[in-house]
């Protein structure tokens, strides 16, 4: 059984890592396809060397461009990767512009692929990712879902057959490098902060960062909360997300905007921030797995249950909205229990491949 991990992303390496890691623990045949869609050093080569993982077998160097034309050129590399090296299964995660094209040539080719992280719904359409995920599961053999909630998802769908609730392999990962982090990662030292004297901001997605009037009110309530809570507001902004602030003339006071983090420097911030404001949906995870509060800039989520336990709240982006869920998740107290699993999600993954039970395998 020869697995294909396709992966082009931040988060897909962090999420994948446990899966590559349990592949060499159990010794499988796997190799990894990297689509590229992530390739400055920054957010992406430097997870690699802190993750310790393998080699790259095959990099597609997409790049960026309109999600049409990265969508395009992934499609048509993955098709020549896996028809050149036929797996058994592919292997995609979470909701990316990646999963969807590797998703759609595996099918074309009858490749076997199995969604990890299947059954996440935020019910927005207009954000891309939720057709990414929506037609990866649909198309998908074997769907690994993080959670019942997840699950129940699929079945509103009409998707049952080839289902297993496996948990999120972001605990696998948090787990295992937490403490690698708090030995390697001086960050904070170099920043002069000190364990819950600070708030961690992320902002990346598109229907934020690209929106002015958006991007505007996410600026304003950084400067606020920094301003009226005394606390340093540290955001390691993406790339993109810094030209946009540059194109719309912003720059934020009371906050300090610096380079994108490596993954260990990022996961010791944020497990010792007193909060963190984001509109990432990997970030709601850790925080919640970390017992850090979250605000999300966001009006809905695919993480919905961090906020059914307390860990999560949304605020859209209308800056004093922002500014009342910071001091409200500020008040409460960090007891929730993360609703991710038990941080053996890769070894149930990799069971469950192996032994090879699909959706569309015959009854």
């Amino acid at each position: 059984m020869k697995t294909a991990i396709v992966l082009g992303t931040r988060p897909e390496i962090i999420k994948m890592s446990p899966i590559i890691r349990e592949c060499e623990r159990k010794r499988l045949p796997y190799y990894i396809l990297h689509t590229g869609q992530h390739y400055s050093y920054e957010m992406d080569k430097v997870f690699f060397e802190e993750l310790s993982l393998p080699t790259v077998k095959y990099n597609l160097d997409v790049g960026s461009g309109s999600h049409a034309q990265q969508t395009s050129k992934i499609l048509a590399g993955v098709e020549n990767v896996l028809s050149a090296d036929r797996p058994d299964i592919v292997l995609v995660q979470g909701d990316t512009n990646t999963v969807m094209a590797a998703s759609l040539a595996a099918s074309k080719l009858g490749v076997r692929i199995g969604h990890v992280e299947a059954g996440l719904r935020s019910y927005d359409r207009t954000m891309p990712e939720e057709v990414n995920r929506v037609v990866a599961d649909h198309i998908s053999d074997m769907l690994f879902a993080p959670t019942e909630d997840a699950r129940k998802n699929l079945a509103k769908e009409g998707i049952e057959r080839g289902v297993t609730v496996t948990g999120n392999t972001v605990v696998d990962a948090v787990n295992e490098n937490r403490r690698i982090a708090e030995e390697r990662s001086k960050l904070m030292e170099n920043l002069g902060l000190k364990a819950k004297d600070y708030i961690l901001v992320t902002a990346h997605r598109h229907e934020n960062v690209d929106s002015p009037s958006r991007l505007k009110g996410m600026v304003e309530a950084m400067e606020a909360v920094g301003r009226e809570t005394g606390l340093s507001v540290i955001f390691p902004a993406h790339p993109r997300t810094q030209n946009r602030l540059k194109e719309s003339g912003l720059s934020p006071r009371n906050v300090s905007v610096v380079q994108p983090f490596g993954y260990m420097d990022f996961l010791r911030m944020e497990s010792h921030a007193r909060l963190v404001m984001t509109d990432s949906g990997g970030v709601q995870e850790e925080a919640c797995i970390l017992g850090v509060p979250c605000v999300t800039m966001r009006e809905n989520t695919e993480r919905p249950e961090t906020v059914a336990v307390g860990a999560n709240m949304l605020a859209g982006t209308d800056p004093e909205r922002i500014q009342v869920a910071v001091w409200a998740m500020l008040n409460r107290k960090a007891s929730w229990s993360n609703p991710f699993g038990d941080g053996r999600s890769a070894s149930r993954i990799m069971d469950l491949v192996e032994k090879g039970r699909g959706r569309f395998d015959a009854q």
